[in-house]
């Protein structure tokens, strides 16, 4: 099957759209506050680029902060993807009282809004004293109820019952079984369940900011709060914070972009 011109058109409107907010971040992050504000703006790139970025880079301490952001979410999209693919499976596969049950009430805490939750959890870390810690953002977010629900879709039909059964015959444990059949088998549909959970964990913003300070432990869009401050904030400034805040992103995509795709395509030949 070949696309026609058509196709092509549309798929180069949707790739410029998407494109555009990149390409004028980078745009705005290398003009001056001044050249911003006239009309018509500018739409091409200007000499201030790497002025704008140091400046960034050291009134943010975005090195720190994009360390925070690392480990904050890869921690969670690991944690995540285990034990979202361990609950999936028992809920796909095992057989144990009130289980229709106990998925119905994990899928159901994803129509409570996270604000009703502020305030206790908020309580919790300060009785723990994990205040400005980054397990205060870590662990809230360790597991979701949204993961769990998407492996357990993917399994009940990647994972055959017979091949579980086999296993049990031979003698092999649970934890053999998980470790054997059951992540290999999910890998295509974890590998997606960890890119979402990544970015959804490195742009999370409402939940980091109550935990942590910009002069503590910040993540990245923690510490882009505190660029630009006055009487007229600096957009140039604010523009290259978060044109650095979202390059990691950009340079994951291109290192691992083929082998995202390619466990979505498994994951839709196997469906």
């Amino acid at each position: 099957m070949h696309g026609g011109k058509l196709t092509y058109a549309v798929l180069i409107l949707f790739t410029m759209g998407s494109l555009f907010p990149l390409v004028w971040t980078a745009i705005a992050a290398s003009r001056t506050n001044t050249r911003l504000a006239e009309t018509p703006p500018p739409f091409w790139f200007g000499g201030n680029l790497f002025k704008n970025l140091d400046t960034a880079w050291h009134d943010a301490n975005m090195g720190a902060a994009l360390l925070n952001t690392t480990v904050v979410a890869g921690t969670i999209a690991l944690g995540t993807v285990l034990f979202s693919t361990i609950a999936g499976f028992a809920f796909a596969k095992l057989r144990f009282r009130f289980k229709n049950l106990l998925l119905m009430l994990t899928i159901g805490t994803m129509m409570v809004p996270p604000q009703l939750s502020v305030v206790p959890l908020y309580m919790t870390i300060a009785e723990l004293e994990w205040t400005d810690r980054l397990q205060a953002v870590i662990l809230p977010t360790l597991v979701s109820a949204f993961g769990v629900f998407f492996m357990r879709q993917y399994l009940s039909q990647a994972l055959p019952t017979e091949l579980i059964e086999a296993a049990r015959m031979d003698g092999a444990s649970s934890v053999r079984i998980i470790w054997h059949i059951v992540f290999p088998t999910a890998r295509p549909a974890m590998a997606v369940l960890g890119m979402l959970t990544f970015v959804q964990a490195w742009n999370d913003f409402f939940w980091p900011i109550i935990a942590l300070t910009q002069n503590g432990n910040p993540t990245v869009q923690v510490a882009l709060t505190g660029l630009g401050r006055g009487y007229i904030p600096d957009e140039s400034v604010i523009m290259a914070g978060a044109l650095l805040g979202t390059l990691p992103l950009l340079i994951a995509l291109l290192l691992f972009g083929k082998q995202i795709v390619g466990g979505i395509m498994q994951g839709a030949v196997k469906g």
